[in-house]
């Protein structure tokens, strides 16, 4: 397995964090699928250094055919036929790899998309989106290399230069020794030099990833940066990042520049050696000139492949790099399972209750956890409709979070009908909670869309009767493609409150039976305040509701107001009372003029 550790200071050996790191075995999980393939792959390799070995051989017995003067034709449609067969085999081969290498991606990023909507809600708290999408795209795409320029040439040419030197011990041991002296330094220097491309290649990939990340970050508040004039600050930000970048990239070329001017003086070095000491050898007549010159072709046939193969492990050593990135990502914990499987709620009388929970987000360990709930307790009854108030930071979007299980309390317990939510799959949980959360979220794409994403197998007509139920039916008016209309990125072709109520038109398709609800009127007008309340006083009659409002006048009417303020409950009870038992709330129904 990689080594990586999800922070610093969980690494015993080193208070500075190295990065990730991989070798070539955490690549074969994602080989294993296309295994077949690559088998062929190495066959046709063999086969075609097998092809390339003969080829010399066959022209030196056409020299000594033509020295003795014996016929040679045969010899020579021979060796173009061996020549023509290995070209077609290794193009085959090359399209195999390439194929291959395609869908190594693929997967890769199957698995990784996979695994990165499926994270603890706490690990997207300390990463940029912008890093996680990098993952996906430039670091996945490196893993091709391996395949299409790396890991089977390098078997393929490791085979010919075996091959080869076999042969070539057969011709001329003596000459062979002194050839491979040559080649075998050479070897040394250049995995020298790939070890240092695999570590700066992992640089570079984080540093683009930083880029992508601020140019996320960027475009996602296009519109605050230009009435701002910040572009050109932001620009400067973003080319620091690029910039890094490309001192990263550098590094990476003058390293991997090194490796073809080794190769080369290696080759020329033996290939001088050859030439030299093997004309001495003919001229004392240890040898022919056919064998020399077989020889000679052999040491093309050795160090050519040779070459691509110190081109291959650069390659391998950079994928490598991005493959830790990959990794880092791939050995984080997905939402921790739970033991028992589906529950349908038995429609006991308290739908949802808090016993004394305690929650505070995760720290690094050298600082002390900050607080956010502090032993809060209350019941929700089923059927119900219940307000959660209080000023900002008092800690009521927490409760929602803990409610759906985006968290886990920190102590305490959180019962749903009667049962701890931990005795229920996240799936099933989920299935009976409708969540629309406080910035009303739309995401890219058409009104379909997003009503779909809560209902897969919705009907058009159930579509347009939820859009009616929200007051919403008139968006499908202003565009001919009705559902089918765009809503653009983040949903900017809808005003605050259409993009407030298509959310909640989502959570209602789905028809769960709680619903809970964080700040859900608070972009709406006066009129559309009126008419939402209405569409959710009839949605809210077969269903238990939780409601988080800054607005008092939106939840006046409920059964049961909770007040929270800096993680505790202050008073639990109806409007009327709690504007005489509880001084915060009698302050904030003031200040709305409703008393």
């Amino acid at each position: 397995m990689s080594e990586y550790y999800s922070d610093p200071t969980q690494n015993p050996r080193s208070r500075e964090y190295k990065g990730p790191r991989s070798s070539l075995k955490d690549l074969f999980p994602y080989l294993k699928p296309h295994r077949k393939a690559l088998a062929l792959a190495l066959g046709l390799s063999v086969l075609g250094s097998a092809l390339a070995l003969a080829q010399p051989l066959l022209i030196g017995q056409l020299i000594t055919a033509v020295e003795q003067s014996i016929g040679f034709g045969n010899l020579a449609i021979a060796i173009v036929a061996l020549v023509i067969t290995s070209a077609l085999v290794n193009a085959f081969q090359y399209y195999l790899l390439y194929k291959t290498g395609e869908g190594v991606v693929l997967d890769t990023r199957k698995a990784l998309v996979a695994r990165l909507l499926r994270l603890p809600i706490w690990q997207y708290d300390k990463r940029r989106i912008g890093d996680l999408v990098s993952r996906v795209g430039s670091d996945s795409t490196l893993l091709k290399s391996v395949l299409t320029q790396g890991l089977v040439d390098a078997l393929g040419g490791l085979l010919q230069f075996v091959g080869a030197i076999i042969v070539m011990a057969f011709i001329d041991p003596l000459l062979l020794g002194s050839t491979l002296l040559v080649v075998f330094t050479a070897v040394f220097a250049i995995s020298f030099t790939g070890r240092k491309i695999r570590r700066a290649t992992t640089k570079a990939q984080q540093k683009v990833g930083q880029m992508s990340a601020a140019v996320e970050r960027a475009l996602s508040a296009i519109r605050t940066i230009r009435a701002a004039r910040a572009e050109e600050r932001e620009t400067e930000e973003i080319y620091k990042d690029a910039r890094e970048a490309y001192v990263q990239g550098l590094s990476i070329a003058k390293l991997s520049a090194a490796v073809a001017p080794i190769a080369q003086v290696a080759f020329n070095t033996a290939f001088i050696v050859v030439l030299g000491f093997g004309g001495l050898r003919v001229a004392t007549g240890a040898t022919t000139i056919a064998s020399l010159v077989t020889f000679v072709i052999l040491l093309f046939f050795m160090v050519g492949p040779l070459i691509s193969a110190f081109g291959a492990y650069t390659s391998i050593m950079g994928a490598l790099g991005a493959l830790a990135r990959i990794q880092e990502i791939m050995v984080l914990d997905e939402e921790e399972p739970t033991p028992v499987g589906d529950h349908r709620l038995a429609k006991n009388k308290s739908a949802i209750e808090f016993k004394n929970v305690e929650f505070h987000y995760q720290e690094d360990e050298d600082e002390e956890p900050q607080p956010i709930l502090k032993g809060i307790s209350f019941k929700v009854e089923r059927g119900s409709r219940v307000a959660l108030v209080g000023p900002s930071g008092a800690g009521k979007s927490t409760v929602f979070s803990l409610i759906e299980r985006f968290y886990e309390p920190t102590g305490g317990k959180i019962m749903l009908d009667g049962q701890d939510v931990t005795e229920f799959s996240r799936k099933s949980l989920r299935e009976q909670l409708g969540y629309v959360e406080q910035d009303a979220p739309v995401l890219a794409g058409t009104i379909r869309d997003n009503l779909l994403l809560g209902r897969a197998d919705a009907t058009d007509e159930e579509l347009v009767e939820v859009l009616g139920q929200v007051n919403l039916k008139e968006v499908l008016g202003r565009d001919t493609k009705g559902l089918d209309a765009q809503v653009g990125e983040d949903g900017i072709m809808l005003s605050g409150g259409e993009r407030q109520r298509l959310a909640i038109a989502r959570a209602l398709l789905a028809k769960p039976p709680i619903l809970l609800l964080d700040e859900s009127t608070s972009a709406l007008d006066g009129p559309n305040e009126q008419r939402m309340r209405e569409a959710i006083d009839a949605v809210a009659q077969d269903r238990t509701l939780l409601v988080i409002a800054h607005r008092l006048s939106t939840v006046v009417d409920s059964d049961q107001i909770i007040v929270l303020e800096h993680g505790r409950i202050l008073g639990v009870g109806t409007h009327s009372e709690l504007v005489k038992s509880t001084p915060l709330y009698a302050e904030l129904a003031k200040h709305q003029l409703l008393v």
